[in-house]
């Protein structure tokens, strides 16, 4: 990780097999913005941190505070702790660290279970997790799931390309992008997206990697849906 600005600083985090009572939520202020907290959350914080580079941490957490203002805004009743994982481990299958044959929401999906397993979290919770973080970069899914799974995406969505951005004030978003700067998170992303379909790109054909693929990537050639279907053996 370089020494780029980040807006969180890490924090001490209790050994995971602290008791917590969960029927008493616990909240603190971000950037202006009411948010769970408690020893799972910081150290969600904390992994994703040692994960991720310090351009894509600060876009998750900024995801975290935009998903947890468009709830507030639009009165939506979810489970905070869920949409707080899910969004800050969102785009961990990016970084070095998380690898597998799948495309990489899969793979970060399925990392985040296996950190978060033994920690308190009920299966359904634990699904909710691994469909917001597998579905993330697939909003026309996503929007249509459960609370949980829309809200963070909503939150990812506005940081990604500014989808509702109007409908929070201006003063909440300034804050917000101070806390986490974007540290040119554009071409940032960009390189990252393009690193991934260089070294797997069998696993862009499906997802948005794909257009990075076919704009920055020399020689990329996406596997056509219209060639699978026109190349199925089958008589007709």
């Amino acid at each position: 990780m370089n020494n780029e600005k980040v807006g969180y600083e890490q924090e001490t985090v209790a050994p995971a097999k602290t008791i917590v009572n969960r029927d008493v939520p616990q909240t603190r202020m971000v950037a202006g913005v009411s948010v769970p907290d408690g020893p799972l959350i910081k150290a969600v914080i904390e992994h994703a941190q040692r994960l991720s580079e310090p351009y894509l941490l600060n876009h998750a957490m900024r995801s975290w505070l935009f998903a947890e203002a468009i709830g507030r805004i639009k009165a939506i009743d979810y489970d905070r702790e869920v949409v707080a994982i899910g969004t800050i481990f969102h785009d961990i299958g990016l970084t070095a660290s998380v690898s597998g044959p799948n495309r990489f929401e899969v793979n970060g999906a399925d990392a985040a279970l296996s950190f978060i397993k033994g920690k308190g979290l009920s299966g359904r919770q634990a699904q909710l997790i691994w469909d917001t973080i597998a579905l993330n970069s697939t909003p026309s899914l996503a929007l249509h799931k459960e609370p949980e799974v829309a809200v963070a995406t909503m939150g990812i969505g506005l940081d990604y390309g500014g989808f509702g951005v109007e409908q929070l004030p201006a003063a909440d978003v300034e804050r917000i992008l101070s806390a986490f700067p974007r540290l040119k998170m554009k071409q940032q992303f960009a390189a990252t997206c393009c690193r991934v379909v260089t070294a797997h790109p069998e696993t862009s054909y499906d997802n948005f990697l794909r257009d990075f693929g076919e704009r920055f990537v020399p020689g990329y050639k996406a596997v056509s849906t219209v060639d699978l279907l026109m190349d199925a053996p089958f008589d007709e």
